[in-house]
């Protein structure tokens, strides 16, 4: 059985000593080392050829499970991390060479607790490290008070300290950059996520319309085949154009570089209208409205005007637009509830205009019919 975590602290580490460079932290680590001379200057001492041996044998054992925590890391990089009791293995035995290197090198071995309380800092958990060093701490205080011959020059118990509070620091910068990590991510997928809805929102827009103004000339089509068969090719031509209309369309969607023109939209909006039988009262020109809000405006007269073909029943649509403002009203029926006023598109409608600083109205036109007007700026 697998259970989903979030990467922790020893997770960071693992990966920084598993991967990469990191995979020679091992080598790094073992420099400080350096510090056993102490050791193993006291062990040289001696004139008992067994005991110096059995002094050299445990310092080396000692150093060896040192290195051999950052062997751990590199398996635990590989995802077989070790449990709580494991973790409390290792230190013990980490803790008993420290021990039986007392006999021989006497309170110099004390040195080892240094490494001891690093390997704490890096393997438990925060305030389990903290309690551990703590005691280590305590416990080196007291020893050298007590044990015969042993002095407090204060050295051991300031190395101890200076030691954890270092792997602190390090346990620290890799909680943040974890944190950051994650939070990288997550904007990574926020942003992937805004992509979709943006690119759904599109297509909504541009099939919508598209797809409205083609049923509306294929029906016209299908009622002029008799009645006037010129005219109902020439309905027929058009219901094939804007189907290729809405594939380049599509196509420019995908590629994510489509933008809408004002002009061209009028010119859509008026052979929509004009198909649906709806009296088009549209501008001739739009030289006042600035460049910035005209893809905006653009968008305002593609969604008001599928609305009015869809869902007004409207005999006449009329659009007037300023520098600042555009509406699009007709005669129609008006809102109704759960109607084309809250439909997807005039949601992605609210959202553009978000993002340009704009206002959205939406309500019943003066002597009935339904009104939508966006406003730019306050």
């Amino acid at each position: 059985m697998t259970t989903n975590r979030s990467p922790s602290v020893l997770d960071g580490m693992a990966e920084r000593v598993g991967n990469g460079p990191g995979r020679w932290g091992w080598l790094a680590a073992g420099v400080w080392l350096f510090y056993l001379a102490q050791p193993l200057q006291k062990i040289a001492e001696r004139k008992d050829g067994l005991s110096q041996a059995l002094g050299f044998l445990t310092v080396i054992l000692f150093a060896a499970s040192y290195l051999g925590f950052f062997g751990l890391l590199r398996r635990m990089a590989r995802k077989h991390l070790l449990r709580v009791w494991q973790q409390v293995a290792y230190l013990g035995l980490m803790l008993a060479l420290c021990l039986l290197m007392i006999p021989t090198a006497g309170q110099t071995a004390l040195t080892g607790l240094v490494y001891i309380a690093s390997v704490a800092m890096m393997l438990l958990d925060l305030r389990a490290a903290v309690a551990f060093v703590a005691v280590l701490l305590a416990g080196t205080e007291v020893s050298l008070r007590v044990v015969p011959g042993w002095t407090d020059d204060g050295s051991y118990g300031f190395a101890i300290f200076l030691g954890a509070l270092a792997v602190f620091g390090l346990r620290r910068a890799i909680q943040r950059s974890i944190e950051l990590n994650a939070a990288r991510k997550d904007m990574a997928e926020l942003a992937v996520q805004e992509e979709r809805n943006r690119f759904a929102r599109d297509l909504h827009d541009i099939l919508g319309h598209s797809l409205t103004v083609i049923t509306v000339k294929a029906e016209l089509a299908g009622k002029l085949i008799e009645a006037n068969p010129t005219r109902a090719a020439a309905e027929v031509a058009d219901v094939e154009s804007l189907a290729r209309a809405a594939l380049a369309d599509v196509r420019a969607a995908v590629a994510g570089y489509r933008e809408l023109s004002l002009a061209g939209e009028l010119v859509s909006a008026r052979a929509a209208l004009q198909a649906a039988e709806i009296k088009a009262d549209l501008p001739t020109t739009m030289d006042e409205v600035p460049e910035e809000n005209r893809e905006l405006f653009a968008w305002v007269v593609r969604e008001g005007v599928t609305n009015v073909v869809r869902h007004s029943g409207a005999k006449r649509c009329t659009i007037r637009i300023t520098a600042t403002q555009i509406e699009v009203l007709d005669d129609g029926k008006g809102p109704t509830p759960g109607g084309g006023a809250s439909g997807h598109g005039l949601v992605g409608l609210r959202e553009r205009a978000d993002q340009a600083g704009a206002s959205v109205q939406i309500g019943q036109a003066s002597g009935g019919g339904f009104r939508l007007a966006v406003r730019v700026g306050l």
